[in-house]
């Protein structure tokens, strides 16, 4: 690529691609305008594109037009096929792409700089070029490796269980001190084993950090990389001279790092712990077992059936168990039928239910759930008071009260919902056996006003809509 002068009007059009994108993450803000959002976002990249598309000689057109064929029917196929509930995995690994793009163009740079006009005196990469390339690799390797363990973990092809090693927080230390020793160095030599060391240390530490986080803590493990893609798009762009760049990815790593931080404090977490990769680390103590046999009640959809039409208010908690058994639109049918039934329903969503941020959001609106029957947990604590039926589908962890009294728990301090007191609670799961990511047994299950419903999600609730139809 020949680095050029960039032209006034090219600059005008990256301005309105990045307030594009401003508009895009305010779109996406609210379930109401997300598709407005997502619009804009696609104008502005667009616009970004091909900007530089004219102003860069990168290649032929048709390498780039064959380029944009091989990319985009990769994405429209995807796209086509993913499930709703498959998109916390998917998200992850587009992350790694971002990532491994990241490392790709640095390294590029790196063995061809005069194609990106970074060299300076005597042939060499100009200093700051070789920071902003280091730094552009390391971020990117990072994401790479840490977006892969995620998709692994979200895909149910690894444990989402933490993997513990000793002495984890020293050897994670001890390489972020390295890398960003080295990183340093590179300013002032620019050999080729330092910023292949760099690029080596940072895929592992990615790794390191991502196995020791548990599949409850998820959401916040998919923010914060995407958080890290956005700092290794800005600082690539920062090394290719593309302003498009660098106002994107610090939006989107601006974006992420506060989503994380918002979510951390929804949960009593200390946001330094997630980035540190201790987050989670302790859930393995609970065991994926209950801890002791107590009595319980069962209950069957023509029970619930009954309960829930007698009912004047109810509250439906979904968690990643609906995602799981696609029960999304099931759910959404029992909703009316109860609403033609003159039952005043409501939705309750936590801040970290699911897999990543917004999922319950994202399934619920699949499924046509209007909006303003979604409540997140704030604004909707003080109705379970009133509430008649609490029906909780495949949650767990949200829900149980441990959070609020035992201060062994590993999910102590993290907001939950307080179904204990409604009425009568309603709790779908699949057997009693097993417990929710955190390992923790859940008081709920025993309570004298709950009734287990123990099946799959999407029979179970198709079952209740049946009954209530008779």
């Amino acid at each position: 690529m020949e680095h050029a002068v960039t032209p006034s009007w090219a600059s005008l059009a990256y301005l309105a691609s990045g307030v594009l994108f401003i508009l895009a993450l305010r779109g996406l803000s609210s379930p109401a305008t997300s598709r407005t959002g997502n619009r804009f976002g696609m104008l502005g990249m667009l616009i970004a594109v091909v900007t530089t598309l004219v102003t860069h000689q990168l290649a032929s057109l048709p390498e780039i037009l064959g380029a944009l064929a091989i990319g985009g029917a990769i994405g429209w196929f995807t796209a086509k096929r993913i499930q709703m509930t498959d998109m916390p995995q998917l998200v992850a690994a587009f992350h790694s792409l971002v990532g491994m793009a990241a490392v790709l163009v640095g390294w590029a740079a790196y063995l061809n700089p005069g194609a990106f006009g970074i060299t300076g005196a005597e042939g060499l990469i100009e200093p700051q070029s070789r920071l902003e390339m280091g730094l552009g690799i390391a971020i990117g390797a990072i994401t790479f490796s840490g977006s892969i363990i995620a998709f692994l973990k979200l895909a149910g092809k690894m444990s989402g269980k933490p993997i513990l090693l000793p002495g984890r927080h020293v050897i994670n230390l001890v390489t972020l001190v390295a890398i960003l020793g080295l990183t340093g160095y590179f300013m002032t030599d620019q050999s080729l084993w330092v910023i292949a060391t760099v690029t080596a240390l940072a895929f592992l530490i990615g790794f390191l950090l991502i196995i020791p986080i548990g599949g409850a803590d998820m959401p916040v493990v998919v923010s914060m990389l995407n958080s890290y893609s956005g700092w290794a798009a800005a600082a690539m762009g920062f090394t290719l001279h593309n302003t498009a760049m660098i106002i994107t990815g610090a939006l989107v790593g601006s974006s992420g790092a506060i989503l994380s931080y918002i979510m951390c404090k929804a949960m009593s977490r200390s946001f330094l712990s997630v980035i540190a990769g201790g987050f989670g680390a302790a859930a393995e103590a609970g065991g994926g077992e209950a801890k002791e046999q107590r009595p319980w009640k069962r209950g069957s959809a023509d029970d619930a059936a009954f309960l829930l039409k007698e009912a004047e208010n109810v509250i439906i908690i979904p968690g990643y168990g609906m995602a799981v058994a696609q029960a999304q639109h099931a759910l959404r049918e029992m909703g009316d039928v109860l609403k033609k039934e003159g039952v005043n329903v409501k939705y309750a969503i936590h801040p970290v239910a699911g897999r990543m941020p917004g999922h319950m959001n994202v399934l619920l609106a699949e499924a046509n759930v209007p909006y303003d029957e979604v409540f997140e947990l704030e604004d909707i604590q003080s109705d379970f008071a009133q509430c008649d039926v609490a029906f909780i589908i495949g949650a767990n962890d949200v829900v149980n009260p441990a959070a609020k009294s035992d201060k062994s728990s590993p999910i102590y301090g993290m907001p939950v919902f307080d179904v204990d007191k409604a009425k009568t609670v309603m709790f779908i799961k699949r057997s009693m056996g097993g417990t929710g990511y955190s390992g923790v047994d859940n008081d709920v299950f025993y309570m004298d006003q709950t009734m287990m419903l123990l099946a799959d999600a999407k029979k179970m609730v198709e079952d209740i809509v049946k009954a209530l139809a008779h």
